[in-house]
């Protein structure tokens, strides 16, 4: 092949690489919670959990989860979830953003400004409380609503956190179908951490939500 011909046909590559990874940066962030066990693992997590009725929300107050901490510098858990789950976000001195955009994999749609992102609990703290939690320690409950290390926390919109609500997944279900696998894993993951207790219905839908996968 000649020289000049060779020189183009790199040059073309190399321009198909940067319009691919463009398109890949501009879509749906990718990075999200930390990415929970394959559904075969999560099945076996969910067969070990402990089925038993709800318990009361008597007690029950989001001043018992201690929420939002310091995590690093100035930015507490709120904002690096809204920098690590964001595209192209900035923040000033404080970690408030500056700029970005938001994919909420719940409902497909996009946020252009952070006031309208929530950050969800996948496992929703009012529910943690019934399934387990009254008993646990303050700080054992501050670690639990400031998770990073597992899938506990994602940044959505703020219509579709407060349609979720307090509600586990055999009474709310991501309207996005196509998330349905990946939620029901992250929640499994989450109520295995913490040895988190199921209702009956509960553990039915997560066994259909894993037949997606």
């Amino acid at each position: 092949m000649p020289r000049t011909k060779r020189r183009i046909t790199a040059l073309a590559t190399t321009v198909a690489a940067a319009a691919t990874a463009w398109t890949l940066s501009a879509g749906p962030a990718l990075a999200y919670p930390p990415t929970p066990p394959s559904a075969s693992t999560a099945a076996t997590q969910l067969a070990s959990l402990t089925v038993k009725t709800e318990g009361s929300s008597d007690g029950y107050s989001r001043d018992k989860f201690p929420h939002w901490i310091n995590q690093s510098g100035t930015c507490d858990t709120r904002e690096e979830v809204l920098k690590r789950d964001g595209s192209g976000v900035t923040v000033d001195s404080s970690c408030q953003p500056t700029a970005g955009r938001w994919y909420s994999v719940y409902d497909s749609t996009w946020v252009e400004d952070s006031s309208g992102v929530d950050i969800d609990h996948i496992v929703p703290l009012s529910e943690a409380w019934k399934s387990g939690a009254s008993a646990w320690t303050t700080a054992k409950r501050q670690e639990f609503a400031n998770n990073l290390t597992i899938s506990q926390l994602i940044a959505v919109t703020a219509s579709s956190n407060r349609s979720k609500g307090d509600k586990d997944p055999s009474e709310w279900k991501p309207p996005n179908t196509s998330v349905h696998c990946i939620y029901a894993r992250e929640w499994i993951w989450v109520k295995y951490t913490y040895q988190l207790s199921l209702q009956s219905a509960e553990k039915t839908a997560l066994t259909q939500m894993l037949g997606t996968c």
